[in-house]
């Protein structure tokens, strides 16, 4: 990650309308999640959506050690946790599904995630849904100038495991902006005294604009990544759920720039 995050009122504008057009693209998907589509159908109603507003799909052929990611979306269901590969694979009744979207316009860049029922889903999977929800509210509740990162992380975790869930080690937020990735990294959790040096615990500064995404799971806190070399998950097995907001940092309250309505 790299350039820092502190906008200028035109660019956070232009972030603003990227994220706008992220909140339409999710709305579209969210409108479509239902047994029996699949998950590359719902990739190309947000990809379509995304173009006709006059946006870039942000991850479409984004580049990780090499290889290019092939879709618009990130389309996770139940243990899976981030990164998984819209296909053909038909949505089941009692699954939850965690959509993922990025869109770049005018040389920005938008993020959100939110993680979806399918049907009628289990009293562990909703709570799961719930309690995920919450901890990026306080997270988000907590980006504002002269608090530190840790403040985000320390509100998500706390939370989440106030509930008997876990928040994922090797998956963090990020600043975004010119960039999809930028700096400062956010962890969902307080690092260990010997592990701070990879997680910098900056002091936030207004204008600064933030990718806030607790990524909890149900189980143990550790992943893996599928031979597909994208899609993580739980090692146990267990479901996870994904919820990201963007946010600007103020002086009193930050602004959200990806609410669902």
């Amino acid at each position: 990650m790299n350039s820092p995050a502190i906008k200028i009122p035109s660019a956070i504008n232009l972030i603003e309308e990227s994220c706008r057009i992220v909140v339409g693209a999710l709305l579209e998907v969210r409108k479509n999640v239902r047994v029996g589509i699949t998950t590359d159908e719902l990739d190309a109603i947000a990809e379509d959506y995304i173009r006709s507003q006059n946006g870039e799909p942000a991850f479409k052929g984004y580049i990780v050690d090499g290889k290019s990611f092939p879709s618009s979306l990130c389309i996770s269901i139940n243990d899976e946790v981030v990164h998984g590969l819209p296909s053909s694979r038909e949505l089941e009744e009692g699954q939850i599904v965690s959509i993922d979207c990025g869109v770049k316009k005018n040389g920005y860049f938008g993020d959100s995630a939110a993680t979806f029922p399918v049907g009628v889903v289990s009293a562990e999977k909703q709570l799961l849904l719930d309690v995920t929800y919450e901890s990026l509210m306080l997270g988000v509740s907590q980006a504002v100038a002269n608090n530190k990162v840790y403040d985000i992380s320390r509100a998500v975790q706390s939370h989440v495991e106030k509930n008997g869930f876990s928040v994922v080690r090797e998956l963090v937020g990020h600043g975004v902006g010119k960039k999809l990735h930028e700096d400062p990294v956010i962890p969902n959790f307080v690092p260990p005294l010997l592990h701070r040096s990879r997680f910098p615990n900056d002091r936030l500064v207004k204008g600064k604009a933030l990718a806030i995404e607790p990524m909890v799971n149900a189980g143990v806190f550790r992943v893996k990544t599928a031979s597909d070399g994208w899609t993580v998950l739980t090692s146990d097995g267990r479901p996870s759920a994904h919820f990201e907001h963007t946010v600007i940092v103020e002086d009193k309250q930050p602004i959200i720039l990806t609410l669902l309505s």
